[in-house]
């Protein structure tokens, strides 16, 4: 089975990637360096640091111009995560994903229903309406970090957002494919064709799409604050009808600080998302279990069959209490221990054992990393779902989609738990050394967000691979007996790995398999940036 090819993404691209030499690991010599979804959006995360921005102001004005530049994957009424390691203090895991609903009781019809994005090979189906609209939290995480971190006004760093909304972004390639996937989704209402389809087309490859209310809204925010444009935006989502949500909901949410997940994996140290979400302790239990394995060279049959067959029993540990438990205190612990972990580890042994002798497409999330000169890092994930196509009106915000997102809602729709925090594969993660960041890094792309970023951190820890290479090499992917595989792997000689699974040989790389934009330090003390060419991530460095 092959995948259809994503217009503008050849195999020979590698990662988008910057370097720059520095003295010794304390980044004296320079301002820092971002990797993030579009270079417009490193552009404007780098331009508060040339304005003596720290790490968390860079990640704000960054994750804000991502709403413009990637809008169709991010926005301030979604959901996300920032990871901050400060210079001299704890690491800490901001959590300002999305929460359910404190009540499904409704006063109007539900406004609920499905759309299908055409991958070509494949069609996909979502849900929208405002029946389909969790609880936001981007936007007062990101006002909460900066208040916490921030060394900048507020004013500044919303100032390249205001920009570049007003001014307009040149649609690339990437997101042109993107805005045709998810085509019906962005004609649905009148909100969103005012900014999509202007001229009552779709825009393509090479139109500029403007969001001047947008702007407005963020000249709002900084004029009056953030609990009164907070206000304003309940008020108008609320008084729509079709939906769940309700005033009391925007007036309890609150943004969570939590404890990062730690772990080690040959001798590296990581931190990373901790639950309620699960997409951390999955990456954890995946590198607990490839620790055990023998992996060869890196895209042999050996290696690939041990990294298959690890995220096939991810998953079945996952499904074997893992989601009913998320919200338990002490999951993380008890998922994670060596005795729960044990008879993963026999099964994992036998299976690759036993196969050695018979010798969401889409994932609409963006993510963003950044260090700075004095050694402050960043590492964010943010996602609207597909989006609910409901653009607030007069501001440009176009309202997520988590609750009709299947991925995110497993016992099936409406059957959501009241006033809870949703789960979420994002995972915002680091690599310490000597208690310093050294690597941060994150991804796009739903379920493959823990299998992309398993893969990277085995490529560097495992394979000594430099950041970049560690990036573009090709990937694979197991889920539900399905076998992705991109380009790059020998077809023949991997027939015996396959077991009962079927291949899916994907024609080029591509956005399924995640986005991981990553900076970090090398053993000379030279800070890369990569940015993954599989979502036209860029790099941008602070002078």
């Amino acid at each position: 089975m092959y995948w259809p090819k994503q217009p503008g993404i050849s195999v020979a691209d590698g990662a988008v990637s910057d370097t720059l030499a520095i003295d010794g690991i304390g980044l004296s010599a320079m301002g820092g360096v971002v990797a993030a979804g579009h270079e417009k959006t490193a552009a404007a995360a780098v331009e508060i640091l040339n304005q003596g921005g720290n790490a968390f102001d860079a990640a704000v004005a960054g994750v804000l111009a991502s709403c413009v530049a990637e809008s169709v994957l991010t926005s301030v009424a979604g959901g996300g995560f920032l990871l901050a390691h400060t210079k001299d203090s704890e690491p800490v895991l901001f959590d300002f994903f999305t929460q359910t609903p404190a009540s499904k009781q409704l006063v109007h019809p539900l406004d609920f229903y499905p759309i299908c994005a055409d991958f070509g090979d494949t069609v996909q189906e979502f849900h929208i309406g405002l029946g389909a609209m969790a609880v936001p939290g981007v936007l007062k995480g990101l006002v909460h970090v900066h208040q916490r971190l921030g060394c900048l006004s507020l004013e500044q760093v919303v100032k390249p957002a205001i920009a570049l909304a007003r001014q307009g972004v040149i649609v690339n390639d990437f997101f042109a494919y993107v805005y045709g996937l998810l085509k019906p989704i962005l004609l649905a209402t009148a909100g969103s064709r005012a900014i999509y389809a202007p001229q009552g087309e779709l825009l393509q490859t090479g139109d500029r799409l403007y969001m001047p209310d947008f702007a407005d809204a963020l000249e709002q925010l900084v004029a009056g604050g953030i609990d009164a444009f907070w206000q304003t935006m309940a008020a108008q989502i609320t008084h729509t009808q079709g939906g769940y949500l309700t005033a009391e909901d925007f007036a309890n949410y609150q943004v969570i600080e939590r404890s990062p997940l730690c772990l080690d994996y040959h001798g590296t140290q990581l931190l990373t998302n901790p639950p309620p979400s699960a997409g951390g302790g999955l990456i954890a239990c995946g590198l607990a279990l490839l620790a055990d394995c023998g992996l060869d060279r890196h895209g042999s049959a050996e290696h690939l069959l041990a990294l298959s067959q690890v995220m096939r029993f991810t998953n079945v540990a996952r499904r074997d209490g893992y989601d009913a438990r998320i919200q338990e205190p002490g999951i993380a612990a008890d998922f994670l221990s060596a005795g729960h972990l044990g008879r993963y580890r026999r099964e994992l042994r036998d299976a690759i054992a036993s196969l050695n002798a018979t010798t969401n497409k889409l994932g609409s999330t963006t993510h963003l990393s950044v260090i700075d000169s004095d050694g402050n890092a960043a590492s964010v994930t943010t996602s609207n779902g597909e989006g609910s196509s409901y653009v607030i009106p007069g501001t440009g915000i176009m309202m997520n989609n988590m609750l009709g997102e299947e991925d995110l809602n497993p016992h099936g729709f409406h059957q959501w738990p009241p006033n809870q925090r949703m789960s979420s594969m994002m995972a915002p993660t680091m690599v310490l050394r000597e208690g310093r960041p050294y690597l941060v890094l994150g991804s796009g792309g739903s379920n493959r967000i823990r299998t992309a970023i398993l893969q990277v951190i085995s490529n560097l820890v495992d394979f000594d691979m430099p950041l970049e290479t560690a990036v573009a090499a090709p990937r694979i992917h197991w889920e539900n007996d399905l076998f992705h595989l991109e380009p790059g792997f020998d077809q023949a000689a991997l027939a015996h790995i396959m077991g009962s699974a079927e291949p899916i040989w994907w024609q080029t790389q591509n956005m399924f398999f995640g986005g991981v934009h990553a900076v970090g330090l090398d053993e000379n003390g030279i800070l890369h940036g990569a940015g993954d060419h599989r979502r036209r991530g860029a790099v941008a460095v602070a002078q």
